[in-house]
């Protein structure tokens, strides 16, 4: 058995072991894992998410931004912005606050992205500093399940941009993927996805503000979230 493997099957027998009932390989098909809940039949998909993708070293817990000026440089860059980026495809932004100058650090904002999309080949991703806000942008390719397009988080000076970045960018990947996995819905009442991710809990209330932020479409019941100690967090509440 793989480490991947052994990582996954730590994760059902986890969640199997949060709700006390026994766990089965699905049939061909339908699922990796089956439970069986109250008499409902649980198809079970498990993705594995990697120490690199989600956690930085040496990072700070991310302290997001919620005030007027945050929300609105946030909701103009998915207005004008969403409609330029391919299908498949998302962009991430973090701004660090205060924001002094919202509208001309939206401007150059938008600015930045339309010529990224202009170039020959995209970047992977840009650092900057408009009017004294410490700007990230991160264009992500193969997004597999409906999301929103642009994606952006306000956050404190001191909080590690990298740790958002790194995490709705998982998030994109790993819920897409598993959602455009073909299975069949006719032995199942349910379908959950199971997130075994390889470092502690810290960062759970960060996962999900990046699942909330990215607007995923997934068509899972349930998504929970296995960490390395054997904890078990619902990704959304």
């Amino acid at each position: 058995m793989t480490s991947l493997e052994r990582r996954k099957q730590a994760a059902i027998e986890a969640v199997a072991k949060r709700f006390s009932v026994p766990w089965q390989k699905g049939d061909s098909g339908e699922a990796d894992t089956c439970l069986t809940i109250a008499d409902k039949r649980i198809a079970v998909d498990i993705a594995a998410i990697s120490q690199t993708l989600a956690e930085s070293e040496n990072s700070a817990k991310p302290r997001l931004r919620f005030d007027k000026v945050a929300l609105r440089l946030v909701a103009r860059l998915q207005i004008s912005l969403s409609k330029f980026v391919p299908d498949g495809n998302a962009v991430i932004v973090t701004v660090t606050a205060p924001i002094r100058l919202a509208s001309k650090t939206t401007a150059m904002l938008e600015s930045l992205v339309w010529d990224c999309f202009t170039r020959p080949s995209l970047p992977v991703e840009i650092k900057d500093t408009i009017h004294g806000n410490q700007v990230r942008i991160r264009f992500v390719k193969g997004v597999l399940a409906p999301a929103e397009k642009v994606i952006g988080f306000v956050h404190n000076p001191d909080s590690d941009a990298d740790i958002l970045l790194n995490l709705t960018q998982s998030l994109l990947l790993h819920v897409g993927t598993a959602t455009a996995s073909p299975r069949s819905e006719e032995l199942a009442s349910e379908r959950w996805l199971v997130l075994a991710c390889a470092e502690g809990p810290t960062y759970i209330e960060t996962y999900r503000q990046a699942y909330l932020q990215s607007g995923i479409s997934s068509g899972f019941q349930k998504i929970l979230m296995v960490f390395a100690d054997g904890q078990v967090e619902p990704l959304t509440n």
